[in-house]
């Protein structure tokens, strides 16, 4: 968890995603004391990408065929036994990610035949225009791909930006948060056609299976866990719920990089919580396990005095079996289980659509 006497100076170089309103405490500590707290923050983002990754290392990376915002296409499959590979997943939002650029730049032309570099835009919150707008400011000429989520969950990725190196045998070799020299000396062996050694190898972990659901379809075998709670069914038959998706940085972090997020964000809390009040629909919101752990929905439930149901989705399965690559976005299930309505950011109109459910 980072430190609530984390500097103004040290938000707007890092802009960590986990500054929910509950960090911007009043109380800031002397310079010598934020600059060690700066330090932690960027700690904080390596522990988290490596405690997400460790059990990775050594197993086959997805054979997946990828698409890029060119129309190119380029299959993970055909590379093993040919060509490592490098993927970064990052955001047009992400501070760190922008920071890292020129050197990600610079590795794609001085070493782009000797290993296959792929930027993978995590899709949360961005898309392909958002992308090619951000392109036009920041130089970027290697491949790029708009992930839907699934290539993020088959590497566990929790922060942003992710290093993913992948050896010539097609195993995960490597995945962190910093361009450090831990990271470079990695890049180094996997491009001199070191592989991961057979000691270390293991079996792959099992893919997204959920289908994913769209308005019409019935929410069925999905379980969730809200925090201090035991695990319940997402949906039970009898009552309407609402499902709001969200993040706890999304009010504080992207009032900057995305303020009409931010706002959004702002406005679905509030509102969600005086409809909730009403009780006539179950009110569950569910946020993304992408820089968030259960102590920052506690310090963003406690801060923002939530009486909602709140769930963290660590491993993004809910994400991906809705199909939420936005936020705020709030899901409508009749009393039947049934997706009525998928409201996303822009919409304005969820007291009307929440009236038109209970009358269902």
């Amino acid at each position: 968890m980072i430190s609530i006497k984390t500097t103004r100076a040290a938000i707007g170089k890092w802009l960590i995603p986990l500054l929910c309103v509950g960090m911007l405490h009043a109380a800031y500590a002397a310079d010598t004391t934020k600059t060690t707290n700066a330090k932690e923050n960027v700690n904080e983002g390596e522990s988290r990408a490596h405690s997400a990754g460790k059990s990775l290392i050594g197993a086959p990376a997805p054979g997946v065929k990828l698409t890029t915002i060119d129309g190119k296409h380029i299959d993970l499959a055909a590379l093993r036994g040919k060509q490592p590979v490098y993927l970064k997943f990052w955001a047009t939002w992400c501070v760190p990610c922008r920071e890292q650029m020129p050197g990600f730049e610079r590795i794609y032309k001085e070493d782009g035949k000797r290993i296959k570099v792929i930027a993978v835009n995590a899709g949360f919150s961005d898309n392909a225009d958002a992308v090619r707008e951000y392109k036009k400011k920041i130089p970027m000429s290697m491949p790029i791909v708009v992930d839907d989520g699934s290539l993020a969950g088959a590497f566990n990725v929790r922060v942003t930006p992710t290093h993913v190196l992948i050896d010539k045998d097609g195993r995960i070799a490597y995945i962190g948060h910093l361009e450090d020299d831990k990271f470079h000396a990695a890049l180094a062996r996997v491009m001199s056609g070191e592989t991961v050694p057979v000691a270390a190898r293991r079996s792959g972990a099992k893919p997204f299976q959920h289908a994913i659901l769209k308005r019409g379809d019935v929410v069925k075998d999905l379980t969730v866990a809200p925090i201090g709670g035991a695990s319940m069914p997402l949906a039970t038959p009898g009552k309407p719920r609402a499902l709001v998706f969200t993040a706890p940085w999304c009010e504080s972090y992207l009032s900057q990089s995305r303020p009409e997020v931010a706002q959004a964000c702002r406005r679905v809390r509030l509102e969600s919580e005086q409809l909730a009040k009403k009780g006539n629909v179950e009110w569950l919101t569910i946020a993304s396990g992408l820089w968030a752990s259960e102590q920052d929905l506690l310090d963003y439930k406690k801060t923002n005095g939530f009486a909602m149901p709140l769930a963290l989705d660590a491993n993004g399965i809910l994400f991906r079996t809705f199909n939420i690559t936005k936020i705020p976005t709030v899901v409508l299930l009749d009393a039947d289980n049934r997706i009525v309505q998928i409201l996303g950011p822009n919409n304005v109109e969820l007291d009307k659509a929440v009236q038109t459910l209970q009358r269902k």
